[in-house]
């Protein structure tokens, strides 16, 4: 098989002095309620070699768990409103710039916890300190996805929330095909490691450094699935 690379990205990288080469495994459009496993089994499995590490974005399997928010069930108050327009505004995704996900915020942390840490925030600009909002809200608010439709119309209409349990997951879906999976947040700025199956040995900061440079792409690329491989001599 011959691995391919999104545009703009490397097929291989070095980490820790090893060479792995990485596949960008197109898929379908995934709508809300489909089965991961049955995604693995069709898409990855048919790739997959014993020693290979499959990377999947937490997208796909947010929306497989119907862990969806819908902007027809929200109710986006004036403190919403407000706090979104002092929100820096990221390439990256979705930010609390959107009244949506400032929204989200707020019933998920309280008003009164969202206002500190929006003050916070607002400090920590001044020291040339950023995130700090998100540190503070934590990883169900900033790994919120969606509500953004310039690049899918569907995800305008609601928001992706990071899924439940992922390494049981990765668990899952190891015990149900044989692949070993990790669940991650993954953007052109930052990698955050949701989740891994338990028979993963590597550690965290190696598995970030797998796909640092965000091989599934940011755009239309439907590659929620990157089959990982170390390269032998």
């Amino acid at each position: 098989m011959e691995f391919r690379a999104n545009e703009g990205k490397s097929v291989t990288i070095e980490v820790n002095g090893k060479t792995y080469a990485r596949h960008a495994i197109h898929t379908h459009f995934v709508q809300v309620g489909e089965n991961y496993v049955d995604l693995v089994e069709k898409y990855v499995k048919p790739l997959w070699q014993p020693g290979d590490l499959l990377s999947s974005s937490e997208k796909i399997i947010g929306l497989c768990q119907k862990r969806v928010v819908y902007k027809k069930d929200m109710k986006v108050g004036r403190l919403a409103r407000f706090l979104s327009r002092f929100a820096s505004h990221s390439t990256a995704g979705i930010g609390v710039d959107s009244p949506y996900k400032m929204q989200f915020a707020i019933n998920e942390r309280g008003a009164l916890f969202v206002i500190w840490a929006a003050f916070c925030a607002g400090i920590g600009k001044l020291f040339g300190k950023r995130g700090v909002f998100y540190e503070m809200v934590g990883q169900e608010v900033s790994g919120l996805d969606g509500f953004y439709d310039h690049e899918f119309k569907e995800y305008g209409e609601f928001g992706i929330r990071i899924p439940e349990n992922p390494g049981k997951v990765c668990d899952e879906i190891e015990a149900a095909t044989g692949v070993q999976a990790m669940i991650v947040d993954a953007n052109d700025l930052n990698v955050e490691i949701l989740g891994k199956a338990s028979s993963i040995t590597l550690d965290d900061e190696t598995l970030k450094g797998l796909i640092r440079d965000n091989p599934a792409g940011q755009s239309r690329e439907l590659t929620p699935f990157i089959l990982i491989r170390e390269v032998k001599e």
